[in-house]
């Protein structure tokens, strides 16, 4: 089974499976979250985390490869009254748009074959204008302990190392690194090894 059937499968049921609230430490940045901003949501899923920010009056774009996704993410959208552009497309054949956006959301995307990831990366910085936010949250290795969510693979998983040598040369940079409670929808639940960077281009 490919990745694209693996996770339209995982979203062809009706609930939500990583639920319909926003990512925790997405919603903790809400103060940098200017109305009007233009934002990036990279594969945004179901679209509980487009939907928030569109919520908050930014100006959203999301993109996810599985039509089942995308379908519930525009009928999230619709059940909350807000519009946001929401195109079908995979993360390693995007298109990323030259200095296009004022924040870029990058929210456990940690599926990429480690080539392929550092193409998402360069991606990310990419799609950023000068001065851009960049928000990002994944699991460290240490989360294979806990086995509450995310990938199994260790070379997929974010450390601070990783994330300063390829972030570093931002204006700023705030990477934390902690224990948390998650409680996602049923995929990210439990006590969770996160990491979060907090960017400015």
């Amino acid at each position: 089974m490919s990745e694209l059937q693996r996770w339209n499968e995982r979203y062809s049921t009706p609930d939500y499976h990583f639920g319909k609230a926003p990512n925790a430490f997405l919603r903790s940045q809400q103060d940098l979250l200017k109305p009007g901003l233009k934002v990036l949501s990279v594969c945004d899923g179901e679209g509980r985390n487009g939907v928030w920010l569109a919520e908050q009056g930014l100006d959203v774009h999301t993109f996810d490869f599985s039509p089942n996704a995308i379908a519930k993410a525009r009928a999230l959208a619709a059940e909350r009254g807000v519009s946001l552009r929401i195109d079908e497309g995979d993360i390693h054949t995007w298109q990323w748009p030259d200095a296009d956006y004022d924040v870029v959301v990058a929210i456990f995307i940690q599926f990429s074959p480690v080539p392929e990831r550092d193409k998402v990366f360069a991606g990310l910085r990419k799609a950023l204008k000068r001065g851009g936010l960049l928000l990002i949250e994944g699991y460290r290795p240490e989360q294979l302990k806990y086995g509450t969510g995310g990938p199994k693979e260790t070379a997929q998983l974010y450390t601070r190392e990783l994330l300063e040598k390829t972030f570093g040369d931002f204006a700023s940079l705030d990477i934390r690194e902690y224990d948390a409670v998650l409680n996602e929808g049923e995929r990210h639940v439990g006590l969770s090894a996160v990491i979060d960077l907090v960017g400015r281009k």
